[in-house]
């Protein structure tokens, strides 16, 4: 199911935010921020860890943009605490400060089309949200296949420029390159140059 350009489905759900389990969790309520919503298969796996830290390394980035960035995955809230208990060199994710959402009855994986229903586990998908709660990107990999942190980033600031300057952003742009308008002038000036 596409869900770009809709409404993210809301949810409310048991969190864990480092040490605290937040009982009622609402996605609406980032609203006025940029959301990065990500699923992962299962806490105390392989590719995950991998991932998490490195949303982690990246945070201050987001944040910098006004971004959020959620954690989902149908474990429980008592496996999230146990593993950010564990240190990284034992494939934990303790130092991980973003909130980790419980889909454990796995109805959020559903709503977001991302669910593996052989498994009951999520495939890796991520959604970009903007103020408004309207997706605006989503990407999803399967289970052996990890994310590029930095491309999450980059369609942050291709979102945030369109938003600002009306002009689109062509392939492989990068915060800083050119971009053009939305017309036919624009295309051949683009090229042009």
């Amino acid at each position: 199911m596409v869900l770009v350009n809709r409404q993210a489905p809301d949810f409310t759900a048991k969190a864990v935010k480092g040490s605290e389990v937040i009982d009622d969790f609402k996605l609406s309520s980032l609203r006025g921020k940029y959301v990065v919503l990500f699923f992962y298969p299962l806490d105390f796996t392989f590719v995950c860890p991998t991932e998490l830290h490195a949303f982690q390394e990246k945070l201050e980035d987001f944040k910098k943009k006004n971004v959020e960035v959620i954690g989902v995955s149908t474990d429980s809230w008592f496996s999230h605490l146990a593993w950010l208990k564990t240190p990284r060199s034992e494939g934990g994710i303790e130092g991980v400060s973003y909130p980790l959402i419980s889909d454990f009855n796995k109805t959020i994986s559903r709503d977001y089309d991302v669910l593996f229903d052989g498994l009951g586990a999520a495939y890796r998908g991520l959604f970009l949200i903007d103020k408004e709660g309207i997706v605006q990107h989503q990407v999803v990999n399967n289970l052996p296949l990890g994310r590029n942190i930095d491309e999450a980033l980059r369609m942050v600031d291709a979102l945030q420029f369109t938003e600002e300057h009306g002009e689109v952003c062509p392939a492989n742009w990068n915060e800083g390159d050119k971009s053009m308008k939305p017309n036919d002038a624009g295309l051949k000036e683009y090229f042009a140059s």
